[in-house]
């Protein structure tokens, strides 16, 4: 009881001391500074050769190739996935993500 008096009488006693003080005086912020520049376009981007001996499939999703497929002679296939299609290839060795759904019996009735 004694606890919710001294929080009620807290609470009435920062509302006054709020009411009480004068807002400060505000001033605008100035203007951000301007964007670094971007990267000149000379850039070397990095290439990944694929050998004449690798076979190579892709995937087309409306007219626009989302996954290639590579199997290297005598290696085992790896998959070139452009998920956003801004060009950003990624590679992956599996199309298995990982996730595993438990699939056990919670309760059974005879």
């Amino acid at each position: 009881m004694r606890r919710l008096i001294f929080l009620i009488l807290a609470i009435f006693t920062a509302a006054a001391l709020a009411q009480s003080r004068p807002l400060p005086k505000l001033e605008p912020l100035p203007e951000p500074p301007p964007p670094p520049p971007l990267p000149e376009s000379d850039e070397q981007s990095v290439r990944i050769p694929v050998q004449e001996s690798d076979k190579v499939e892709e995937i087309r999703e409306g007219g626009r190739v989302v996954m290639l497929k590579v199997t290297p002679a005598g290696g085992k296939p790896y998959y070139l996935l452009d998920s956003t299609g801004n060009g950003n290839w990624m590679r992956k060795d599996s199309l298995d993500d990982g996730v595993r759904v438990p699939q056990w019996p919670i309760r059974q009735w005879d």
